[in-house]
């Protein structure tokens, strides 16, 4: 074999071992994640979910007692309809009519309140949480993670072997306790509505 073949062998093992190399190397592990439960289970979620606690419980409350105002006006209209005047008759039908319209409104008005700060919560946090899954998917070999919280994700089967979030709720925990989220600290909103996340399916 002359020099140059004995070089180009050389230079051909050499390529063909690196690949192999490479090919050990490559991330191959798979893992899923309820990124929602993830959010909500970290110390900011937690904190976020007392500051929207706060704001809207009250709310809440006084809905309920107009609530209970409302079926209480109605009740004695049903109950005294056939013995009333009829402008008594009329004019607390429009009483209840007024106070329906305005409860309604005032709940569909707080509802797209608690919304709007329920998302903006969840994107700040889900920014900092794909940042920390990012590199635990790094450190740990991961070549996919996929987010399982949806009910009508495409995986049909996962085990429960595969399941992160635990980890990456430690993991963002440990980093926020050296640099805390900014926004949750001052904001009164959290992911507190964020529904759990389903089984995975089989």
């Amino acid at each position: 074999m002359t020099k140059t073949l004995w070089r180009a062998s050389l230079l051909a093992l050499g390529i063909s071992a690196l690949s192999f190399a490479q090919a050990q190397n490559a991330p191959t592990k798979v893992g899923i994640i309820y990124i929602q439960n993830a959010i909500a289970q970290t110390k900011d979620g937690q904190k976020a979910i007392e500051q929207i606690q706060a704001k809207f419980g009250p709310r809440r409350t006084e809905f309920d007692k107009r609530q209970q105002e409302l079926q209480a006006k109605e009740t004695q209209y049903r109950q005294g309809a056939n013995t009333m005047a009829e402008e008594a008759r009329t004019a607390l039908m429009r009483e209840i009519d007024l106070m329906r319209k305005q409860l309604q409104r005032d709940m569909d008005d707080a509802q797209t309140e608690l919304e709007q700060e329920q998302n903006r919560i969840l994107q700040e946090l889900g920014q900092r949480m794909m940042t920390v899954i990012d590199k635990y998917a790094t450190d740990h070999g991961f070549a996919l993670i996929l987010d399982v919280s949806n009910p009508q994700t495409p995986v049909l089967y996962a085990s429960n072997t595969i399941d992160v979030t635990r980890d990456i709720v430690e993991l963002y925990d440990k980093g926020a306790a050296i640099q805390p989220a900014s926004t949750v600290s001052g904001a009164a909103a959290a992911p507190a509505a964020a529904k759990p996340a389903a089984a995975p399916k089989k």
